[in-house]
């Protein structure tokens, strides 16, 4: 099944944090060792609560609290990334990919919620 068949199951926010989680974890694999097991597992974590967050405003009557949640989530993982890029634990060209997917999941959660907020209820 391609991404775009999944998509439509799942919506696109959630197609795209999985396509994200499939690149971050082979990504934090390269972490010196030392960080791979605080700074990287930390990152993955959150990657994977946004997954979660996602997952239940699909199935949620009320999706805004999850949405709520996601968008703070991403906002961590932006602050994390920077750490990692700073701390020289990821070249320009992987930051770059992350703060662009990050970003897009982050579009795409806002724009839920605020079609979440005009609709009638």
């Amino acid at each position: 099944m391609s991404e775009m068949d999944h998509s439509r199951k799942s919506g696109v926010a959630l197609e795209k944090a999985y396509q994200f989680l499939l690149w971050l974890i082979p990504a934090v694999e390269k972490f010196p060792r030392s960080q791979k097991f605080l700074l990287g597992d930390r990152m993955q974590t959150l990657a994977l609560d946004v997954q979660e967050s996602l997952i239940e405003a699909t199935y949620s009557k009320n999706p805004a609290p999850p949405l709520l949640a996601c968008n703070l989530r991403l906002e961590k993982l932006r602050f994390l990334f920077r750490m990692a890029m700073d701390l020289h634990y990821l070249d320009l060209k992987r930051y770059e990919f992350a703060a662009r997917a990050i970003d897009e999941i982050g579009r795409l959660v806002g724009g839920w919620l605020k079609a979440q907020r005009a609709a009638p209820a």
